[in-house]
């Protein structure tokens, strides 16, 4: 532990501050890394040509495989081998256009997103239809007697929000902290009658299980779809990730100011009438693939140094900080790691995993597929989180990791050092991103994980996950921080332990199991997230 200490002091005090042009080692790679890393970075026109052009990438769409066709193209021009590999089958989707009008008892253009894996309208032509609320039944009885009357109507499925101010411009502009507690108060209590209606109605115990049985059912009745609003809480912003394979109806995602207007005119029976056209095509099962790109190693082939980052995103904007950021950071430090260390002791692997958005997939069925890699994984360094620059890094829960972790960190320059806090041992990776579906096997995995700037409210899963969210700094010194790494653990002599913490249940002060690997779905109707 005091080596352990020293180290990290001797990274975080001991540097003097550094420039591309006088880099405080001997080390000739290290300081091409930094030069390339800052001074010629590629990040902006390969991140722009995959957010812009590529766009998302949802797992089974034309753009997830045009994506890929991308990538193993890039890898090629840089005279890295790359390749597609099939994992499985997943439902194949393709997104047309989305339009909602509303056009009684006056006209608006509304902001709307038909969700993921949606059918749309019949045959992509406008449809008119009433909106109508779903009814605050006491019994499931009760609502199975209201069915009817949703025949032909578009039904309001999800809670409004009372305000779609954020609860940050609440605190700064109210008058007092009990006007901030009412709204508080009368969010949490229109939430919880929501839920309870939906439970009422459907008979269910998980609020989940019923939004989905909610769905069959209404499309049963003859519904002619859904309106849904699942606001991030911050200023024009909604979650798109709440989409399932299987839908028969159009599902279709209202902003929080244009769903309140809806839901106010169909609870005061004023009649409210839209005009929908929406296009999507089902494409069945079709093959879905994982990306791996590849430097062998010379000296110790059989041993690897991994890369990753899921590719796959959600549908609703471009993927641009899940994980378009962190698929660039991985490319550029092996385009960087090519050109610097062409020749690494070990074979280096990125790994651009699909799937990760409904349950890490593609990462689980790779592990699973090749425990030759796995047995022979020195280290797996994963980013997924964002935009920000590298601020926590945890080993997994491996012991004997965080020692080479920390000798690593102690020859990286301090400008990104200063940044994190290395956390020695960490929880055991259970879930969460790719790096668990090797950790539970065993092999050291290592999270670097980013500072928030607002991802959980603002780009997580939302429709605002776009090019202009990307802060380039952040980025290079991401990019930077993964190549020396991956350079340092491909260098280290010997293959890091295995060891794993032990584990206490805080309940009982007993042993706990390490977390088990979970058996990934091969076809999209296994799913069962």
């Amino acid at each position: 532990m005091r080596r352990i200490l020293a180290l990290l002091g001797l990274a975080a005090f001991s540097a003097p501050a550094l420039s591309a042009q006088s880099f405080a080692t001997s080390d000739p790679v290290l300081r091409r890394i930094w030069s390339m890393g800052m001074d010629s970075s590629q990040a902006y026109p390969l991140m722009q040509a995959l957010l812009d052009s590529v766009g998302p990438r949802l797992t089974g769409t034309p753009g997830h495989t045009a994506g890929n066709d991308w990538l193993i193209a890039k890898y090629r021009q840089w005279g890295i081998t790359a390749r597609a590999e099939q994992y499985g089958t997943w439902l194949g989707w393709r997104r047309g256009i989305t339009h909602v009008d509303l056009v009684q008892p006056r006209v608006r253009s509304l902001e709307a997103m038909m969700l993921a894996w949606s059918p749309g309208t019949p045959r992509g032509a406008p449809v008119e239809a009433q909106v109508v609320m779903l009814p605050n039944a006491r019994t499931a009885a009760e609502f199975d007697a209201w069915l009817p009357q949703a025949r032909g109507k578009f039904v309001l499925a999800s809670m409004a929000q009372p305000s779609c101010r954020p609860l940050d411009n609440w605190r700064q502009y109210a008058a007092d902290t009990a006007q901030v507690r009412r709204m508080q108060d009368e969010r949490a209590n229109l939430a919880n009658a929501w839920n309870q209606r939906i439970l009422r109605a459907t008979g269910d115990t998980s609020v989940a299980q019923a939004n989905r049985k909610l769905h069959a059912r209404l499309a049963a009745a003859g519904a002619r779809g859904m309106f849904t609003h699942l606001w991030s809480n911050g200023w024009g912003v909604d979650k798109i990730f709440n989409a399932r394979p299987g839908q028969t109806i159009p599902s279709i995602d209202l902003s929080c100011e244009d769903y309140g207007l809806v839901y106010r005119l169909a609870e005061h029976r004023q009649n409210p009438v839209v005009r929908v056209q929406a296009e999507s095509q089902n494409l069945g099962e079709v093959p879905v693939f994982n990306v791996l790109a590849e430097i062998r190693g010379r000296e110790k082939p059989d041993e690897y140094v991994m890369l990753s980052a899921h590719f796959d995103s959600w549908d609703g904007a471009s993927g641009a900080t899940d994980n378009g950021t962190g698929t660039i950071t991985m490319m550029e430090a092996l385009r960087i790691l090519k050109q610097v260390y062409p020749n690494p002791k070990r074979t280096i692997i990125v790994g651009h995993w699909s799937g990760e958005e409904q349950g890490l997939v593609g990462s689980r069925a790779f592990a699973a597929d090749h425990p030759e890699i796995v047995r022979g994984l020195q280290a797996l360094f994963n980013q997924d989180n964002g935009t920000g620059r590298v601020v926590n890094i945890s080993a997994s829960g491996f012991v004997d990791a965080t020692g080479a972790m920390a000798s690593w960190l102690a020859r990286v320059p301090r400008e990104i050092t200063r940044h994190i806090n290395f956390g020695f041992v960490g929880a055991p990776a259970s879930g969460g991103s790719d790096h668990a579906s090797f950790a539970c096997h065993g092999a050291p995995a290592f999270s670097l994980s980013s500072v928030s700037w607002d991802y959980g409210t603002y780009t997580w899963h939302t429709n605002r996950d776009t090019f202009d969210k990307v802060v380039w700094d952040d980025v290079k010194n991401n990019i930077v921080l993964t190549a020396m790494l991956a350079y340092l653990a491909s260098e280290e002599p010997a293959l890091l332990s295995r060891t794993r913490a032990n584990l206490v249940n805080a309940a009982t002060g007993g042993p706990t199991p390490w977390p088990e690997c979970q058996v990934p779905p091969r076809k999209s109707s296994e799913w069962t997230r």
